[in-house]
Parts: C-alpha cells; structure tokens; sequence
C-alpha cells in the first residue's frame, strides 16, 4: 500500500539528516537545487533509510519547490516509515 510524505527540504545545508519538527518531516541535503540534484539525493536518502530500491520512490509535487509530496511503495505502516526516519543518517 503506498504512502504519501509530506516532506520540507532544505538544500545546500551541508548535511544529510532526517527530522520530525513540529510533526513536519524535514530533510537537510548537501546538495543544491539545481538540474534535480537535490531531488535525486532525497530520493537516494529515502532509498537508503527505509532499505527500498529507488524505483519504489516519486515525487508527486514540488519538483521545484522546498515543500514535496512524495509517494513510497512499501508494505511498511506510516508509523514505521517516520521511525525510520527520525534522526536519521
């Protein structure tokens, strides 16, 4: 079943880390927002964290914007998802 992210990204911060503020899912890039490469590190972050291929990952809305919706194909509750990462890298 997929889920739908809500998720704030914040590019050229120097680090990659997940975090829940506020009950906002935030995630720091290295990378800038230009060509995709900051969309393209999220995806990877995303793959990474939840241990799911990249291909199970889309971003709905907000290709050009902070604020993205992204959809996961998993069998994992949202609950697990956010727990995954929270804190994360």
């Amino acid at each position: 079943m997929p889920i739908i992210l809500d998720i704030k990204v914040f590019p050229n911060s120097g680090k990659q880390e997940f975090k829940i503020d506020n009950d906002q899912l935030k995630c720091y890039l290295k990378s800038s927002p230009e060509k995709g490469k900051a969309n393209q590190e999220l995806i990877k972050m995303l793959s990474k964290q939840l241990n799911l291929g990249q291909f199970n990952f889309s971003i709905l809305s907000g290709m050009t914007t902070r604020l993205k919706k992204v959809r996961v194909n998993t069998d994992l509750s949202l609950d697990e998802v956010l727990k995954r990462l929270n804190g994360a890298l």
